[in-house]
């Protein structure tokens, strides 16, 4: 968590459990996997893998790839798809191999790619999962990190939903000669790297050995808590008081904030926490942080996802 303001200070309480505490049955009712996806199979095909090799009920995943297309997948288990909806905030990184139709002067292609940083117009592709209307994206960073004739390697930091095929294209248009994509890989996904992702087979072999031998240490390792999918949003930390009322829906009113991120805005989405670390809900932010420990009454954020369980803190309100 960022620089937080103390608003409270409140003693721990009894109640909960610490994430990095929790047993792994715990984590697999509520953890999240970096998968390193394969080339092959698809998003939905690998989280069902995920599932069933485990054995939860449930398994969903974060920004769907293509196929072809390699790299970080982040794979929620049963409670903790829930918490998914954090990591449409957020940047994604990729590495990409475009390949031009005919042949472009190399400084002509690296002027062009320098004036597709910054907000571009995109359509989704025709096979993509969501409807195809025109919206805007912001692509962060457009680096060229080779050239070699009509193939360019590139590394892309862009806005979550960017579509780096279309991306690729209007490229090709933009400089009058035609490009595609010609491979692709998830290099980081939010706070997700690369570095840190797991192949199915480690994660089964981890799987296995706590099952059969009973070492957790590989498995704890590949499966992190869910508050892991929360990690780079402006974050709330309330009272215990206040935290069964969150999780049956209600709003969160100032007094109950204990801390809170230096650098929340309103309308932020923002991570609500408990003492001990917990996550509790995803929240609209009403006020930033200045108006919040200023005004001392008011709603400070509104409910958006419920994350915890009802009753995992004693019902303190009326």
């Amino acid at each position: 968590m960022s620089d937080l303001i103390v608003l409270h200070e409140t003693p721990e309480g009894p109640h909960g459990k610490r994430p990095e505490e929790r047993s792994v049955p715990e984590l697999l009712k509520a953890g999240v996997i970096n998968i390193d996806k394969p080339q092959g199979p698809t998003s939905h095909q690998v989280s069902a893998w995920v599932r069933d090799l485990l054995g939860v009920p449930k398994a969903g995943h974060a920004g769907t790839l293509d196929p072809r297309v390699t790299g970080v997948l982040p794979v929620a288990l049963e409670n903790a798809t829930r918490a998914l909806d954090a990591l449409l905030v957020g940047d994604k990184e990729y590495v990409g191999v475009m390949q031009l139709h005919q042949d472009v002067d190399e400084g002509r292609l690296r002027t062009m790619l320098s004036e597709f940083v910054g907000e571009v117009y995109q359509t989704p592709p025709v096979r993509s999962a969501v409807k195809r209307e025109m919206r805007t994206r912001t692509i962060y960073e457009l680096e060229p990190l080779e050239i070699e004739g009509r193939l360019a390697l590139l590394r892309v930091r862009c806005e979550s939903g960017t579509y780096i095929r279309t991306l690729c294209n209007d490229l090709g248009e933009a400089l009058g000669v035609g490009a595609h994509l010609a491979d692709l890989r998830r290099t980081r996904t939010v706070s997700f790297h690369e570095k840190e992702s797991r192949s199915l087979s480690d994660l089964k072999d981890a799987f296995v050995l706590w099952k059969e031998e009973g070492d957790e240490k590989d498995i704890r390792r590949i499966v992190q808590p869910m508050e892991r999918l929360l990690a780079h949003l402006p974050a709330i930390i309330v009272k215990d008081t206040a935290v069964d009322a969150i999780c049956h829906g209600a709003s969160l009113a100032v007094p109950g904030v204990a801390k809170l991120d230096r650098r929340l805005r309103k309308g932020d989405l923002v991570a609500i926490y408990t003492g001990k670390g917990e996550g509790v809900a995803l929240m609209d932010a009403e006020k930033s942080s200045e108006e919040t420990v200023t005004d001392k009454t008011g709603v400070a954020a509104t409910a958006k996802r419920v994350l915890m369980e009802p009753g995992t803190y004693p019902r303190l309100w009326k």
